[in-house]
């Protein structure tokens, strides 16, 4: 639960009986972009987050209500962040730096790096930037960022004037 939004909320792992309003929410959520880029299809959009929902996934309550979801799945180097959708009420209200900001205190906690994609003119890639995440490559779809662990930030900051 985090207070820097006007509700409090929480992350509860995903059950069968929300896949299909992910699939929902996902659909409406990332329209406007797939249809921009040529790529809305009305089933594989729905049937791409049934598919790959998993353990890893939770779903992002306020009150009781599903606001979002988000995927925070570990692979060899770090963790892959996907599947982070918000309910369009709950967007540009601070809910989504809320979550992010709580994933990646735990994520810095482990020393892990985080990877993600967006889609190309996306404008969640805005909030990710603000969080650290910095372009790792991009193709004529999608964006890829990474966020590298605490000790590679360290390791990659300049000494300030006067610091050797």
């Amino acid at each position: 639960m985090n207070d820097s939004t006007s509700s409090p909320w929480s992350l509860r792992p995903v059950t069968p009986t929300d896949i299909d309003a992910i699939a929902e929410l996902r659909a409406t959520v990332m329209r406007p972009d797939l249809e921009r880029l040529g790529r809305y299809d009305e089933d594989r959009v729905r049937q791409r987050v049934r598919d790959s929902l998993s353990q890893h996934s939770s779903v992002i309550e306020i009150n009781g209500a599903l606001a979002g979801s988000i995927t925070v799945r570990p692979v060899q180097d770090g963790q892959w962040l996907e599947h982070f959708y918000l309910a369009a009420q709950y967007q540009g209200r601070g809910l989504g730096s809320a979550v992010l900001q709580a994933i990646l205190h735990e994520s810095d906690a482990q020393g892990t790096t985080t990877r993600l994609n967006v889609l190309q003119g996306s404008p969640a890639r805005r909030l990710y930037e603000r969080h650290g995440f910095v372009l790792e490559s991009e193709d004529p779809v999608d964006v890829y960022l990474v966020r590298p662990a605490p000790h590679q930030r360290d390791r990659n900051a300049r000494p300030r004037r006067g610091e050797s």
